[in-house]
């Protein structure tokens, strides 16, 4: 019984001391990964000049940019979220290199400067807009102002939040940039020396007598180049040989596109289904219930209006009939004639608008700025309002946000698809003096039909059942497996290789994919997941441990480069560097044959090439009979090289030896020197002024840390 006790008090004391130590374990890896321990935060996005990026305070910026998508009625496919996250990761850039230097050039916007620009000549055209008269299309200041002033007096509504929180810092800092535009635009100097020397120099001419000695005239396996002298020439120049952080892979592909057989029962599938698609009475709802790639648009349109494949022979169908399935796009598609009416080429109308939404001119994004709920009971109170007798033109002066409000609220002369989608389908589905409230993503709309102008013509209802024309379960599994197979059975890139030979699979390659590309040449499709697999599992060798499905096939990847960030190795520099060192020797080679000769004559005997004349050339243009060749026309108006013939010039084609015959200069007619200034300085200008010329300038002054890819 002791020995029992003994043993459980020792077990206890074992298991209290295991937790304890597991406990502490958790504890640090916690507190490692909080404050970036091991390989970096796991919360850092990116740095730049030693300012975090948090993933956190990002994400909720994506958050908030996707449900301003959704509130428009617009989902973020793959696609848009990642040019989206590339343009907020440019944007914190941008903001972090424009708030340096506006702190270091201690750049103020005022609110006296800001005022002016509000309420001045040239106010911001989304402002202008919102107090414009429509009719003089005149610009309200006064009113603007009172705007403003009466918003300030309510600072716990959407509306304050939306201009003093959001609009007025932005304009704040888009008038700090236009500050800081102007100054470096100022700096823009051209010297008048410059510009008279150049002038004198573009003057210049030259005629010469050369002999060229191509480098094709000695071969290139006669020529070797070692390892040592690749490695020395990057030495002497590495700026041509930086490198960004890189990888590369072979890939093969399974494809698991639809079959022939996959393509005809998708058609029979609607087929079977067109007489019950003729038959319904709730076209929305049949469409919805049979998952139709097309929804049911419960609206008519004239001829004119509707832009798809095949409609001359649709409008011909009958009401109530169905023609197909034909093919559209990538799609079998039946369409139903649900009904045909007149509908007006115009439509008369007036409105009273409560908005919930305003959108940006510049990005096309709405932003709130009043409560939907109260947007809502506001509508509803200006309807009963009307219905009670309440005058239409007051209540549209009073409450309407519309810029039309001083005019009644009226639009006279409405073309169809002019407006957004459920106000154009308002006005053109009821008749004069009909009336009622629309939701729009601008707000709430309480519209009436004034009348029909125009000519009537034939529009026309119509269903559009469609299926895409998709891979079937059995012909995706055979590609998933067989792409398994291959990954589980050839786990090195020789087996790979191997492999890929003996069932003659193509191998194809991807090299230089950076860490975010957002596609990669040969693969259609999101690259996401397999550029993020390159960059935190992948090592050269390593074969992918499960396939990725891009576009419509099956990826099997093995890595075969990996560069870090910095300057290229031997092997990578080879490619760049290899013709340059050749030429450099065969240079020396063919001077050895040159050996004394003292005349080009002598030169064109021992080489076996003749001697050749360029006449007029340009001191600007590198280019005459012997192809474009910077330094032999360079090398032409050395004075040296009239008394005597040149040493061997390593040219871009071949070895020259040239002797000058003259140099003159002929009548300068690019006008004078301070027109040239002052062009050439805004040139200058015009192209700092470029966006991404003046941001790209400053990023080279800072230190930019790019982590996503271990996330995205």
């Amino acid at each position: 019984m002791s020995i029992i006790q003994s043993l459980r008090e020792k077990g206890a004391w074992i298991m209290t001391a295991f937790i304890a130590f597991a406990l502490l374990v958790f504890v640090i890896e916690e507190g490692l990964r909080s404050k970036g321990g091991f390989n970096g935060s796991q919360t850092t996005l990116g740095e730049i000049d030693g300012e975090k990026i948090d993933r956190v305070e990002f994400e909720e910026k994506m958050k908030e940019m996707e449900e301003r998508y959704a509130q428009q009625g617009i989902p973020m496919d793959e696609n848009t979220r990642v040019s989206q996250r590339e343009a907020l990761f440019s944007n914190y850039i941008e903001e972090a290199i424009l708030t340096k230097k506006f702190d270091k050039l201690g750049l103020e916007v005022t609110d006296t400067e800001l005022g002016d620009y509000l309420y001045g000549a040239n106010p911001p055209s989304d402002f202008k807009q919102r107090f414009t008269d429509p009719q003089t299309q005149q610009f309200d200041p006064q009113q603007a102002y009172n705007y403003m002033q009466t918003l300030k007096r309510k600072p716990n509504t959407p509306e304050y939040k939306a201009f003093f929180e959001q609009y007025f810092p932005a304009l704040v800092k888009l008038k700090k940039r236009e500050k800081l535009e102007a100054i470096v635009n100022q700096s823009m100097y051209v010297p008048k020396w410059l510009i008279e020397k150049t002038t004198n120099e573009n003057a210049q001419r030259a005629n010469f007598s050369f002999v060229n000695i191509p480098y094709s005239t000695i071969a290139d396996s006669t020529v070797p180049v070692s390892d040592q002298e690749v490695q020395e020439y990057v030495n002497a120049h590495k700026e041509l040989f930086k490198q960004e952080k890189a990888m590369g892979f072979d890939y093969v592909s399974f494809n698991a596109s639809p079959t022939a057989a996959d393509s005809n029962a998708i058609f029979q599938s609607l087929l079977n289904l067109k007489d019950s698609f003729a038959r319904a009475t709730d076209n929305a709802l049949f469409l919805q219930a049979e998952g139709s790639q097309t929804p049911f648009y419960d609206g008519y349109l004239s001829r004119k209006e509707i832009k798809i494949q095949n409609i001359d022979t649709i409008i011909k169908v009958p009401v109530g009939s169905t023609m197909g399935p034909y093919l559209d796009g990538a799609n079998y598609t039946v369409a139903k004639m649900v009904g045909i009416k007149a509908v007006p080429d115009l439509v008369k109308a007036r409105h009273i608008l409560i908005k919930t939404h305003d959108q940006n001119p510049r990005n096309g994004q709405f932003v709130q700025v009043r409560d939907e709920t109260e947007a809502k009971n506001r509508i509803d109170s200006i309807e009963k309002a009307i219905k009670g007798g309440a005058i239409f033109d007051t209540l549209c002066l009073k409450y309407s946000d519309d810029g039309t409000r001083t005019t009644g609220g009226v639009y006279d002369s409405v073309k169809p698809m002019q407006m957004v989608q459920t106000f154009n389908d308002f006005l053109f589905s009821n008749a004069p003096g009909s009336k009622g409230v629309v939701k729009t993503e601008f707000g709430y709309h309480y519209i009436e039909v004034l009348a029909h102008k125009g000519a009537m013509s034939p529009g026309y209802k119509i269903a559009y059942f469609s299926k895409p024309i998709v891979p079937s379960e059995e012909t995706e599994n055979l590609a998933r497996s067989k792409a398994a197979l291959f990954t589980t059975e050839n786990r090195t890139l020789a087996k790979f290789n191997e492999a890929a030979k003996k069932q003659n699979l193509p191998i194809q390659n991807a090299a230089d994919v950076k860490p975010m590309a957002p596609f990669i040449p040969g693969l259609n499709g999101s690259v996401n997941e397999i550029v993020r697999w390159l960059f935190n599992e992948g090592k050269v060798g390593t074969v992918a441990e499960n396939p990725f499905f891009i576009g419509s096939n099956y990826i099997v990847p093995v890595v075969t480069i990996s560069y870090e960030e910095g300057i290229k190795d031997v092997k990578s520099a080879r490619p760049n560097s290899e013709y340059r060192i050749r030429q450099q020797k065969k240079t020396a080679i063919i001077a050895q044959k040159i050996g004394n000769a003292s005349t080009l004559e002598e030169v064109s005997k021992a080489t076996n090439q003749p001697v050749l004349r360029a006449d007029s050339t340009a001191f600007n243009n590198p280019t005459f009979s012997g192809g474009n060749e910077p330094k032999i026309v360079g090398a032409a108006f050395n004075k040296a090289n009239t008394a005597k013939i040149s040493a061997p010039i390593t040219g871009e084609l071949g070895v020259f030896v040239i002797k000058t015959d003259n140099v003159y200069a002929v009548a300068n007619a690019d006008g004078d020197v301070k027109t040239q200034q002052a062009m050439l300085q805004q040139q200058m200008r015009m192209f700092a002024q470029g966006r991404r010329n003046f941001i790209d300038a400053y990023k080279k002054s800072i230190k930019i840390k790019d982590y996503r890819y271990k996330f995205y």
